[in-house]
C-alpha cells in the first residue's frame, strides 16, 4: 500500500535520557485527530548511522511514500527546527522543499542549516542522497525536536502536524 507520508523517530542514546523527544512527539501525533491513516511511522530507529539509514531506506522501498519527515532530538535547542541541509565531508545536500515558504505557515518552528554531526545529519544525508540517486518523487524533510514541556507541546505538535499535512501538497516542491 502506498503511503502518503513516512515519519521516523530515534531511540535514546545516552544513559540519562528516559525517552527521545522525536519519539515522544510521534507518540502524541499518532493519537491526534489530525493524524492521517495514510501516514506510516517508523519509531525508535537505532542511534547507529548505517542501521538507521538501512531501516529507513527499506521502509521507503516498502511503503513508497510521497514524503518523508525524519525527526531527531535536540536537547540543547529551544524550539523545533526544520533542517535545510545535511553534510557529508565537503558535500552538502539540501532539501528541495522551500523551507522559507513553509516556515511562514508555522507558529513556533525555526529554520536550521546545521543538522549536527551525529546520526541525525547522517540519516538526513542518507535519505536525501538515496532519493536523488534513485530519482524518486519523494519530498524529504528533517526536524529537530527540543525537550518537550507542558508549555511547548501544543505549539510544537500543531506545527508538526501542519508540516505533515503540507508535505502531502505540491506547494512544498
Amino acid at each position: 500500500m502506498r503511503s502518503s507520508l513516512l515519519l521516523t523517530s530515534f531511540a535514546t542514546w545516552l544513559p540519562h535520557q528516559k525517552s527521545n523527544t522525536s519519539d515522544d512527539l510521534l507518540a502524541l501525533a499518532v493519537q491526534h485527530p489530525a493524524f492521517s491513516p495514510s501516514w506510516q511511522v517508523l519509531r525508535q530507529l537505532p542511534v547507529d548511522r548505517q542501521m538507521a539509514i538501512d531501516r529507513v531506506i527499506q521502509m521507503l522501498e516498502q511503503v513508497q511514500p510521497a514524503g518523508i519527515l525524519c525527526c531527531g532530538m535536540a536537547e540543547m535547542r529551544t524550539q523545533m527546527e526544520i533542517e535545510v541541509q545535511a553534510v557529508c565531508g565537503d558535500r552538502v545536500l539540501q532539501t528541495l522543499v522551500n523551507v522559507a515558504d513553509l516556515s511562514t505557515r508555522l507558529q513556533v518552528t525555526g529554520i536550521s542549516h546545521d543538522a549536527g554531526r551525529f546520526v541525525c545529519n547522517d540519516l538526513y544525508y542518507g535519505v536525501l542522497d538515496y532519493i536523488r540517486y534513485c530519482q524518486l518523487p519523494i519530498v524529504s524533510l528533517f526536524v529537530h525536536i527540543p525537550l518537550l514541556t507542558p508549555e511547548n507541546i501544543p505549539g510544537i505538535l500543531s506545527d508538526f502536524l501542519t508540516i505533515c499535512q503540507l508535505i502531502e501538497t505540491p506547494m512544498l516542491n
